[in-house]
């Protein structure tokens, strides 16, 4: 299968987040059908859902995939479980969460996978990342994610660190 693009959603904010986010990265780079072509930098987010909890540490991963999403969506599960990840309370804290936020401009409907992600259009945690590393990626229906981005409010999403200090995927 030729390597399309695809941008996953990469956070946590339980124990080391950082160096999580770091192993996570390794553990997709060294997946067969998997590179990691850039990350983001990394951004301290407030939570939201409503759950009381810590800020949340979000960057996005700009990758070459030769999986097919339902694969990636099966690797991307795994690899938060080797980190930890436990789903007992919907939007509560997490070691680790990795979602498929866009994948080669499609728009997939499935049980359990929807790309882009659902909620992409309004969480600036999310959307900021994916536009920078992935600059020129467009939405289902044409409109420039970027275009979308500078329609969010700014407030909520400072940038911790810069790209290099999450992962060097050289």
């Amino acid at each position: 299968m030729i390597a399309m693009p695809a941008v996953v959603g990469i956070g946590g904010n339980v124990g080391d987040v950082a160096a999580t986010i770091r192993a996570a990265l390794g553990a997709l780079d060294a997946t067969d059908g998997i590179r990691v072509v850039a990350v983001s930098s990394l951004y301290r987010t407030a939570p939201v859902g409503g759950v009381e909890q810590a800020d949340f540490l979000n960057a996005a991963a700009l990758l070459g995939c030769g999986l097919d999403p339902v694969a990636l969506l099966e690797r991307l599960l795994a690899v938060e479980q080797l980190h930890g990840r436990t789903r007992d309370v919907q939007w509560g804290p997490r070691t680790l969460d990795l979602d498929i936020l866009w994948y080669a401009d499609m728009a997939i409907a499935a049980p359990g996978l929807t790309i882009p992600h659902p909620r992409l259009h309004e969480r600036r945690f999310a959307l900021q990342p994916l536009v920078e590393v992935a600059p020129t990626a467009i939405d289902a229906h044409g409109t420039p994610y970027a275009e979308i981005l500078s329609g969010l409010p700014l407030d909520g999403v400072t940038v911790v660190t810069g790209p290099s200090l999450v992962y060097d995927p050289s």
